[in-house]
């Protein structure tokens, strides 16, 4: 046990550190104590209690606010000592806990959502633990299918917000004349078929985190107003002037290159250095050395567990699967190994490499030509609607780049879900 006089003397004592509580008088001679809840030199495991003789509730409130376990009175009465001691050994012993889980979770290659022992992911998972008790905004990008939502999940898990709500939305899966009032709400009667008020996302994820994926497909206009609502936390239902308050916390993804597109004015600067507080780059699969054995069991794990089967991996199995690029990361890995189950009746043996089997499929006539070479023009009649017009394009480009959805997408200027999203819409199925 150390004493010191004043705020100054606290503060050098926390420098030393190994102090597990803290009691802290609220009247110092150089300033007051819950200044020291805020003293860089206050190890984050090193609990405060502020001791008064003036006690008041917006003093109570201040203290717990600043990071305060609990607060005291002059005189101090034994037994309540006494309590907040056993509390504070309990709070201790729950932390240590909790951390001890964290690293063994980390050695087995998991954080929340997320999963990965490979050195690639290390970083990431570091940065994840650093940034998702703080309200910063969180910018993600990495190629298709490298779990981006995955670690928007781990962040809001994580996070303080936990127990509010995680609203996720595809910015390029919406339609540009619903987006704004998808994203801010609508009041009844505002335009054709506006029968009812709308709350938007923000206010739907009140109190808790909104994860706008593929934020670079966002209309420019929409990106001027939500950059205001970022600044000013208040958003303004279409048909309407009143400014609705929120509470949200931001994080913002894409699959494009953030600096690629801002270049080419898919992404306003502005919008992307306000979200961008703290950016994570997902690695692609390719580069994770060893979690493509990891992530397969685990999707085989997850399929046993919810059809109560005891499928396993053929021997040599997950070797073969490891020495495939991945071109869709886990998103693709993930559709391999569900096939692979869904094939097998005990052991599990990998499917042929499904991007020799696109490649296999649309050779031939199926490219538009007798010849196999690709064709690079296609016709329209007269007539014909818009979306007929855009369904032909995305089929005869895919046939152009010999069934590379990556390379259509590019060639389209879509991103790879919003291909996909039109790809199921072509194909009966909802988007």
């Amino acid at each position: 046990m150390e004493t010191a006089g004043d705020l100054a003397s606290g503060r050098d004592a926390l420098v030393e550190g190994g102090f597990d509580a803290v009691f802290v008088d609220q009247n110092l001679p150089d300033g007051t104590g819950t200044e020291l809840l805020e003293a860089p030199q206050r190890p984050v495991t090193t609990e405060v209690v502020v001791i008064t003789g003036h006690a008041s509730v917006h003093l109570a409130v201040d203290a717990v606010q600043r990071g305060a376990v609990d607060y005291l009175t002059k005189p101090t009465d034994p037994a309540l000592l006494r309590a907040v001691l056993l509390r504070l050994a309990r709070v201790r012993s729950l932390r240590i806990e909790v951390d001890e889980l964290r690293r063994s979770l980390r050695k087995r290659g998991r954080l929340g959502a997320l999963i990965g022992r490979s050195p690639a992911m290390q970083p990431v998972f570091d940065l994840v633990e650093r940034v998702a008790k703080s309200d910063a905004s969180v910018f993600i990008y990495g190629e298709s299918g490298t779990g981006k939502e995955l670690v928007a999940s781990a962040l809001h898990d994580l996070s303080l917000r936990r127990s509010g709500p995680l609203v996720a939305v595809n910015c390029g899966a919406i339609s540009e004349s619903l987006i704004e009032s998808e994203m801010f709400g609508h009041e009844k009667g505002s335009f054709t078929g506006a029968d009812r008020v709308h709350r938007g996302f923000f206010e739907r994820a009140n109190g808790g985190t909104l994860f706008l994926d593929e934020i670079a497909e966002m209309p420019m206009q929409l990106q001027v107003t939500l950059l205001r609502v970022l600044e000013t936390g208040c958003v303004e239902r279409v048909g309407s002037k009143a400014s609705i308050r929120t509470d949200v916390r931001v994080l913002a993804a894409t699959n494009r290159d953030p600096f690629e597109a801002m270049r080419t004015g898919k992404l306003r600067e502005d919008l992307y250095f306000r979200l961008a507080v703290f950016p994570i780059r997902l690695p692609p699969l390719r580069d994770r050395e060893g979690d493509v054995e990891l992530l397969a069991q685990h999707f085989l794990d997850g399929h046993n567990q919810a059809h109560g089967t005891s499928k396993r991996w053929a021997p040599g199995a997950l070797a073969i699967l490891a020495a495939r690029p991945w071109p869709g990361n886990t998103r693709e890995l993930s559709n391999v190994v569900q096939r692979a189950y869904i094939l097998a009746e005990d052991e599990l043996t990998p499917p042929s490499d499904p991007a020799q089997e696109g490649n296999a499929a649309s050779s031939g006539t199926a490219n538009g030509t007798a010849n196999g070479t690709p064709s690079n023009s296609f016709e329209v009649e007269v007539g014909c609607s818009v979306a007929d017009v855009e369904r032909k394009l995305v089929d005869a480009t895919l046939r152009h780049v010999n069934g590379n959805k990556q390379a259509a997408a590019d060639l389209l200027g879509f991103s790879l879900k919003t291909l996909y999203s039109r790809l199921n819409v072509y194909r009966g199925f909802p988007s």
